[in-house]
């Protein structure tokens, strides 16, 4: 049975004002956010694989829907800078119409929205978040390996692994709140393998 890596995306964050929160500090989950980072430690848990290591983004939403994984599958989580969400010109203010209300200065940013020049370039996000799974499937042993990430970060490794262009709709992500998409390793390459959305099934129910 190959290994496997998991990158799962944090639960559902406290943002009462809609910020686009980025790196910054003080937005920790929801009670929902927990109860879905609990259904991926579950979904996790299904799947009856070994699972060796935990990686996790620094920011505190990251940890707190890792601490689940941690407890269930008895692992300490490892701080993994590589996997942190993207920077972004627009932290701390809200995406799209509103956010040029509150900062008309924002709009100098939107020139390339294929490189994209508001952020961190796709490419990097891509190259950074490979290298992470990489250096982490090389000393996993032949057992699973569980990231827990960011949207954008995650979904940069899905196109990039199926060799598609990254520039995209950011409507058209699949990656929701507390999912988890698989990946193999062949020929020191990822291949996507499975992907699962035990968070959209908590929120339909508590919603």
């Amino acid at each position: 049975m190959p290994a496997r890596l998991h990158f799962v995306r944090h639960g559902e964050v406290f943002n009462p004002k809609g910020l686009l929160y980025e790196r910054l500090d003080g937005f920790p989950l929801s009670d929902l956010g927990h109860n879905m980072a609990q259904a991926a430690a579950d979904e996790l848990a299904s799947l009856d694989r070994p699972i060796g290591n935990l990686f996790v983004s620094p920011l505190e939403r990251t940890r707190q829907s890792a601490a689940p994984i941690a407890e269930r599958f008895q692992l300490n989580p490892q701080i993994e800078e590589r996997i942190i969400e993207p920077w972004n010109k627009w932290r701390g203010y809200p995406m799209g119409a509103k956010g040029l209300i509150s900062n008309p200065a924002l709009a100098v940013h939107l020139v390339n929205p294929l490189q994209p020049s508001w952020g961190e370039p796709y490419t990097e996000i891509a190259q950074r978040m490979n290298e992470a799974a990489i250096s982490a499937w090389e000393v996993a042993g032949g057992a699973d390996v569980v990231f827990v990430s960011h949207q954008l970060p995650i979904w940069m490794t899905y196109l990039s692994a199926s060799g598609l262009r990254l520039p995209h709709n950011p409507r058209n992500r699949r990656c929701s709140l507390s999912s988890i998409t698989s990946f193999e390793v062949a020929d020191g390459r990822l291949v996507p393998v499975d992907y699962r959305e035990p968070g959209m099934k908590i929120a339909q129910g508590q919603r």
